[in-house]
């Protein structure tokens, strides 16, 4: 029997546009870079629009998840991570980590809704699609 990951960070956002344009966010390993500067990724599955499915290495071990759902004239972006970290650390520290993932998690998803949706209005069709 193994043991669950210490830090379990589940997040969503929805942004308005199609699935193959938040995926060309992810596709390439200079953006795994960037966004996840300490943690070494290796794709085990690859979901074409669908998103990606990494293991993780390095400052924390164990796997992680962009599932790309087309939802309306949109997207919705699902964030899972599920790891440990990679030595000893504290309970204190550890709810501190936990909350830090979480908080970046959203950020990146934010970012990308800013940077994707490109002013877009409400009812209104992206500009930018795939």
């Amino acid at each position: 029997m193994s043991t669950p990951p210490a830090i379990d960070v589940v997040d969503e956002t929805f942004l308005a546009v199609p699935p193959a344009t938040v995926k060309a966010a992810f596709a390439a390993p200079a953006a795994w870079r960037r966004y996840w500067p300490d943690l070494r990724l290796e794709v085990y599955t690859d979901r074409g629009d669908e998103g990606l499915r990494w293991t993780v290495k390095g400052a924390l071990v164990g796997t992680m998840e962009v599932w790309l759902e087309p939802v309306l004239d949109g997207t919705l972006l699902h964030y899972f991570l599920r790891a440990s970290p990679a030595g000893l650390v504290r309970p204190r520290d550890l709810r501190r980590e936990g909350d830090r993932r979480a908080r970046a998690a959203k950020a990146i998803a934010l970012e990308l809704k800013q940077i994707l949706e490109d002013g877009r209005e409400p009812g209104i069709p992206p500009s930018k699609i795939s």
